[in-house]
């Protein structure tokens, strides 16, 4: 009778652990299936989708963030990653540029590109933010906004924005497949610079990030 006893026992502990694997496991799955893998072809790309799905990086409202998965992009081209001559221009005076908002931030021209997009000559001013030098990581950012042909069609209407660090010599690699989105086109909280008409590029930039809610 107490070998009995002592089977059912086993036979007890053997279920209730299969039971338990068999749950974690099933568990496992089911938070795998609500993780989505990022979306995206490039690291960019995968980034700012990665910061736009982070509800504390991202400038969506909680109703887009709730059903985002990507931001639409054009498809990645090398001909839009182009070599620019670099021209400092040391001896600019700053000024307040105008944003969205009544905000008034000051920049300075730091420089000027000269570069060739499939086959013809383009030129933009280069900015750089005084406010913005003084934090941490940011001593040697510069600020490459533009606006082209696409704007208010594929693209945002009012330009893009491309990151860029001081060069250490007379060239800039200008990478048009990382330009992104003002903030406000996704959220009119924000205030954001108004991109120069100085820096309209008369040929369709079809690169970057495209305008948000449009298919």
């Amino acid at each position: 009778m107490q070998n009995n006893t002592t089977f059912f026992k086993k036979i007890k502990n053997i279920v209730r652990t299969y039971l338990l694997m068999l749950l974690f496991l099933v568990s496992l799955f089911s938070c795998a299936q609500e993780k989505k893998p990022i979306l995206g072809e490039t690291a960019f790309q995968r980034k700012i989708n990665a910061e736009y799905k982070d509800a504390t990086t991202s400038p969506l409202k909680a109703k887009d963030r709730k059903h985002f998965e990507g931001l639409d992009f054009f498809e990645f081209d090398s001909a839009y990653v182009v070599k620019a001559q670099f021209k400092r221009t040391p001896n600019e005076k700053s000024f307040k540029m105008k944003t969205t908002t009544t905000r008034l931030p000051e920049y300075v021209k730091y420089g000027e590109l000269t570069f060739d997009l499939k086959g013809e000559s383009f030129s933009l001013n280069i900015y750089q933010n005084l406010g913005l030098v003084e934090k941490e990581g940011y001593k040697d950012y510069l600020f490459l906004p533009f606006l082209d042909e696409t704007n208010g069609l594929e693209s945002y209407g009012g330009g893009r924005y491309i990151d860029a660090r001081i060069p250490e010599g007379h060239t800039m690699i200008i990478d048009f497949n990382k330009a992104y989105n003002p903030y406000c086109a996704y959220n009119d909280k924000y205030s954001c610079p108004i991109v120069p008409r100085r820096n309209y590029l008369k040929t369709r930039v079809e690169a970057g990030v495209k305008v948000f809610g449009k298919h």
